[in-house]
């Protein structure tokens, strides 16, 4: 007799496809996992999801299911450009904004477009425009400018303003008079030292929704899943602002195989908020496409230096013949070696830093970036860390160079690891059922 599963959450990756299957109801169940290689490469990622199904009915047994739910980073996932006024403010918001839903961001600009950055947009084909510029009453000329150069180019991508309030209406003329779909939603950076980017990050996931199609394969999956697909860096966040809601200050870490993302929800320390040069949002995402396991192990590699080959004397044949699922011993920590420069390359980034300066009345400190000093949570998600036995230390091995200038989660913060790799899944499924979700991620946490 077949089981009988409520719902099935696939996450397609760039290199691992999952599906993972739930009972619902007061006391949610997770019962497994099935995982394939993605298949973008073979020109349909529904062999990869079949492929994961049937390895989740090998190891539970068959079953049929009432709903099927789905995130995706195939295919380069959100793609967005994002252009503004002035980098520091509007720009800085706007990317924040994108980062945090989840997206893929190819090109940034400040200032008005030059027609090198117009072949550029061009060129990259993205999923989704984000224009924003100018403080509430503020400029309107440069936003006003860049939206009829983005007009021209006809190029048939839904087009997000979060600009200037005085623009609204102009823009949305612009763009209907081009044919071009519009949204408008608040200003991402309204006043001085005024962050607002939870509107537009709502936003941008609603129009990837609508708009997900880009993957070989990936319309037929819209007609499987009876929910939105989400990017799966968005799904994350979902999580983790679910989280900190109920157990406070976090940081996540998923080491993928292509990029290495770092999540972090909080507002940070009263202490370092009085000397900070720049707001920062209270949930916030850093992507470093030049870091993954797999994709991107050679630049890994290369960052570790000549300390490889102390610890590997045959790392280039490891090298040259990386897996997307390790298997030998050897191989998997060869694979955790990597993940350790991944993480320290992607905190540091992530994480912001003390400075100094001489002034009349001596020495004055400022802050600038991400005050991560009162994460009292330390997550891995991920393969590299619910896969691989030795991933839980990498994260105890986060700290600062010692020199006191980094603004590094405490000592006493606390490792968590997502055991059954559903932090995203639990993501997704927190769009509709939240309850059940916190549940199945404190579950997977073991809080």
């Amino acid at each position: 007799m077949k089981k009988t599963i409520d719902i099935l959450v696939a996450e397609i990756g760039s290199t691992t496809t999952t599906v993972n299957a739930f009972v619902l109801g007061s006391d949610p169940v997770f019962i497994g996992q099935g995982m394939a290689p993605t298949t973008v490469l073979d020109g349909d990622v529904n062999i990869g999801l079949e492929g994961a199904i049937e390895d989740l009915k090998d190891k539970i047994g068959d079953f049929v299911y009432s709903e099927m739910l789905a995130c995706s980073s195939a295919a380069g996932g959100l793609k967005m450009t994002v252009h503004g006024l002035v980098y520091d403010m509007t720009v800085r918001a706007a990317k924040e904004a994108a980062l945090g839903a989840g997206a893929n961001i190819k090109l940034i600009t400040a200032g008005k477009l030059r027609r090198t950055d117009l072949e550029k947009i061009k060129q990259i084909k993205p999923n989704i425009i984000l224009l924003a510029g100018g403080v509430d009453y503020g400029d309107r000329e440069t936003a006003l400018y860049n939206g009829e150069k983005l007009a021209e180019l006809k190029l048939n991508v839904p087009v997000i303003y979060a600009g200037n309030i005085e623009n609204r209406e102009e823009i949305s003329y612009i763009f209907q008079v081009a044919g071009q779909e519009v949204y408008i939603v608040d200003n991402v950076y309204p006043s001085i030292d005024n962050l607002n980017v939870e509107p537009t990050r709502k936003m941008i996931q609603k129009v990837f929704e609508k708009h997900i199609v880009t993957a070989p394969g990936m319309s037929k999956v819209k007609e499987l899943v009876t929910g939105n697909i989400i990017p799966t860096p968005g799904a994350v966040m979902e999580c983790a602002i679910l989280l900190y809601n109920d157990i406070g200050d976090l940081m996540a870490v998923d080491i993928g195989g292509a990029t290495t993302d770092v999540h972090s929800v909080t507002e940070g320390s009263d202490e370092i908020q009085k000397i900070t040069v720049n707001p920062e949002p209270l949930a916030k995402r850093t992507v470093e496409g030049d870091l993954g396991v797999f994709v991107n192990s050679r630049n890994l590699f290369d960052l570790c230096g000549e300390d490889i080959y102390k610890k590997f004397s045959n790392a280039d044949e490891l090298i040259n013949n990386i897996k997307p699922i390790p298997q030998k011993k050897e191989e998997k920590e060869f694979v955790l070696y990597l993940a350790n420069k991944a993480l320290e390359v992607a905190v540091k980034r992530h994480a912001g830093k003390l400075s100094s300066y001489f002034g009349p009345t001596g020495r004055t400190f400022y802050a600038e970036g991400r005050d991560l000093t009162n994460v009292k949570w330390i997550i891995g998600t991920g393969g590299i860390f619910s896969r691989l036995e030795g991933g839980e230390k990498l994260l105890g091995n986060i700290n600062d160079d010692g020199s006191g200038k980094e603004l590094y989660p405490p000592s006493s913060a606390k490792v968590l690891i997502d055991r059954d790799y559903i932090m995203a899944t639990c993501g997704v499924l927190s769009k509709k059922y939240p309850d059940e979700a916190l549940k199945l991620i404190k579950s997977s946490l073991c809080i």
